[in-house]
């Protein structure tokens, strides 16, 4: 197999390899709660929004309301990534890399 014929594979089955990996499919549902401290991830988002809302200088409602969502939404992607750091766990991207690398190794090696 050549390096366009598994480049060719690789797109079309990238998904397929992806799932059966344990790592890459934890990596991907480490924003779900897994235990009771995770309920931290929806709680401090939601007074973020909520004490922005209060102290904002924004007199339109429907403006305070947006940037409330945005800021919410922010801290809770900010609490996704520091629960990741936390835990130790490499990306999915990272985890995508050096899964095509070994099935690169393994397919390339046959010749």
């Amino acid at each position: 197999m050549t390096e366009k014929e598994f480049e060719h594979y690789w797109a079309e089955n990238r998904l397929r390899l992806l799932k059966e990996n344990i790592d890459y499919c934890n990596a991907e549902d480490r924003w779900k709660s897994t235990s009771g401290a995770d309920l931290l991830l929806y709680g401090i988002p939601v007074v973020a929004g909520i004490v922005f809302m209060d102290y904002c200088g924004i007199k339109h409602e429907l403006l305070k309301w947006g940037a409330s969502a945005v800021v919410t939404i922010i801290c809770f992607a900010i609490c996704i990534w520091i629960k990741g750091i936390s835990m130790g766990t490499p990306s999915p991207a990272e985890i995508e890399q050096k899964t095509k690398e070994e099935y690169r190794k393994k397919m390339l090696g046959r010749h």
